[in-house]
């Protein structure tokens, strides 16, 4: 029965102008009103299906990465990003260390998270 639906995934915010300019102007996504339904807008990111961001009146953000972008270079990335404003996550936990950039560089690929303005949780992942 769905193994040939087209599934997609959604998140709420807690301000959708604030999330379309962060996904849009910082981030450099393509982002679009869903037609007739306010408070709606879908990323639309090239070999994915449109993701869905609403706002939820009683948003609380996610305490786990809901976005992961794969870059070639996630320190060039993270230059780039830094340039527009993005800050990154910084960790020193014994056993979960990030540099002083953000980037994490101990067990599996290089990976840095950052939180968009509602304060959900987004990676750039080196491929």
């Amino acid at each position: 029965m769905l193994k040939d639906s087209k599934a997609f995934s959604g998140f709420s915010v807690d301000d959708t102008a604030k999330a379309r300019a962060f996904y849009a102007d910082v981030l450099g996504l393509n982002v679009s009103v869903v037609p007739e339904m306010e408070g709606l807008l879908n990323l639309n990111i090239t070999g994915s299906t449109p993701i869905l961001i609403y706002t939820k009146p009683n948003h609380v953000p996610a305490t786990f990465t809901i976005l992961n972008f794969p870059v070639d270079d996630v320190e060039k990335a993270v230059d780039e990003l830094s340039t527009r404003g993005v800050k990154f996550e910084i960790y020193d936990q014994e056993n979960f260390k990030t540099n002083e950039k953000g980037v994490f560089l101990s067990g599996g690929p290089k990976i840095a998270w950052f939180k968009d303005p509602a304060g959900n949780f987004l990676s750039i992942i080196e491929k």
